[in-house]
């Protein structure tokens, strides 16, 4: 009997930017799906736009995965995981010990499998790179809506997450965020009369 999936449903009960109030609550499995979207989107327009050979499905799949270990860890607020270089480096710690608890729980016919979807030890850089990329973009995202309802709160985190997109060299990004993300300071109105 494996508890894997068990483990995995519970990925809605856990609650994104714990610190900060939200005028919509997100989960980790909400976001997680976006991220996925996100993260497949990437790796189409780098194979069209730029000449690489990615798996838009291989990415999809990372990214389902890439906060899995936060079941048993929680979601760590940015500001309190990257306080100081000892906390993130003690945190990076929990999560590893965390990922391989999930591990641990996978049947021995399927480990190999769920080893570099699980661990970060064990990801494949180039999709690891490309999942944390679609991440940062989700966290824009979230902050848009955010500032769309009103709230302010969100203010700082989107200054910081602007700084981070601009300093990502990965051109699929740039146009990733130059084509998809102006819509989403549109109303819902605005966007179906532009169609």
């Amino acid at each position: 009997m494996s508890h894997l999936f068990a483990h995995l449903a519970r990925m809605k009960l856990i609650q994104r930017w714990p610190l900060m109030y939200n005028v919509r609550s997100e989960n980790v499995q909400e976001h997680s799906l976006q991220v996925a979207m996100v993260a497949h989107a990437l790796a189409i327009i780098s194979n069209q736009k730029f000449g690489t050979e990615l798996s838009p499905d291989k990415a999809a799949t990372v990214a389902i995965f890439h906060d899995a270990s936060e079941i048993l860890t929680g979601d760590l607020p940015t500001p309190v995981k990257y306080f100081n270089k000892e906390i993130e480096a003690e945190y990076k710690k929990i999560e590893a010990i965390a990922e391989h608890r999930l591990l641990e729980m996978v049947p021995d016919d399927f480990k190999q499998e769920y080893e570099p979807l699980l661990t970060s030890e064990h990801a494949d850089r180039e999709y690891k790179q490309l999942v944390k990329s679609a991440d940062t973009i989700c966290a824009f995202l979230k902050c848009l809506e955010e500032l769309r309802a009103g709230n302010t709160e969100f203010n700082t985190a989107r200054k910081r997450l602007i700084e981070s997109l601009d300093k990502n060299s990965d051109p699929a990004v740039k146009y990733f965020v130059d084509c998809y993300v102006p819509s989403f300071k549109l109303s819902l109105d605005d966007i179906n009369r532009l169609l």
